[in-house]
C-alpha cells in the first residue's frame, strides 16, 4: 500500500521522515516569546498600599498604649530605647539609605515586612491572653498582619519583575520566651507597634523612589 491509501480508517500514516518533520512543523503552533513584565505595575500597587497603611499605622500605635495601662497610656509615653533583637529598626543614615541599589533596598523592605508579620501575630497571640476583651485592639492588629503580608507579596512581584533573587522565608522569632511576664509581653508589642509604623513610612519613601525610576 503506498501513502496516499494510508488515510483510511485504521490505516498507518506512512510518511518519509522529512515529509513528517514538515508535516509536525505545519501542526505545531508558534512559540510565543513572552514579554517581560514591567515593574511599574507592582511597585505601583505596593506604593498604594504603603500609603493606605501609612494612615492607620498611628492610630494602631495608640490604641495598644490606650489598652496597656500605665506607664504605656501616659500621655507623650515614648521609649525609642527599646529594642527587639529579631527585629530590624528602620532607622537609617540618609547617605547610607539614598545610596542603596534596587536589590538592596527591597531586601532589606522584605526582610523587615516578613519579621513584622511574624511579630505581629505573637503580639495578637499576646493581647489575645493579656486582653482578650479589646476586639478593636485585636481587629487593628489582625489587620495590621495582614498588610503587613500584602505588601511582602507586592515587594516580592517587583523583585521577580526586575529579576532579583527573591530571599527565602525565614523563622525571624526564633526562640520565644513563653514565661515573659506581662509587661515584658507589653514591652515586646510596643515595639512591634512602633516599628510596624517606622518601616511603613520608610516602605514609602523606598516605594517612590523606585516609581520615579521605573515610571509606567
Amino acid at each position: 500500500m503506498n501513502w496516499r491509501q494510508g488515510w483510511g480508517h485504521g490505516a498507518d500514516l506512512r510518511l518519509p521522515l522529512p515529509a513528517r518533520l514538515c508535516l509536525l512543523t505545519l501542526l505545531s503552533p508558534p512559540l510565543s516569546s513572552a514579554a517581560p513584565i514591567s515593574p511599574a505595575e507592582p511597585i505601583s500597587q505596593a506604593y498604594s498600599l504603603a500609603l493606605y497603611m501609612q494612615k492607620n499605622t498611628s492610630t494602631l500605635l495608640q490604641t495598644y498604649l490606650q489598652y496597656q495601662g500605665s506607664p504605656f497610656s501616659d500621655p507623650g509615653f515614648s521609649a525609642p530605647e527599646l529594642q527587639l533583637s529579631s527585629l530590624p529598626p528602620a532607622t537609617a543614615f540618609f547617605k547610607t539609605w539614598h545610596a542603596l541599589d534596587d536589590g538592596e533596598r527591597l531586601s532589606l523592605a522584605q526582610g523587615a515586612f516578613l519579621a513584622l508579620t511574624q511579630h505581629l501575630q505573637l503580639v495578637g497571640d499576646d493581647q489575645s491572653d493579656l486582653n482578650p476583651g479589646s476586639p478593636i485592639l485585636l481587629a487593628q492588629l489582625g489587620a495590621a498582619r495582614l498588610r503587613a503580608q500584602g505588601l511582602l507579596g507586592n515587594m516580592a512581584a517587583i523583585m521577580m519583575a526586575l529579576g532579583l533573587p527573591i530571599p527565602p522565608e525565614e523563622d525571624t522569632l526564633r526562640l520565644v520566651a513563653f514565661g515573659a511576664s506581662a509587661f515584658e509581653r507589653k514591652c515586646r508589642g510596643y515595639v512591634v507597634t512602633r516599628e510596624y509604623g517606622h518601616w511603613t513610612d520608610r516602605a514609602v519613601r523606598d516605594l517612590a523612589l523606585l516609581k520615579a525610576r521605573y515610571p509606567a
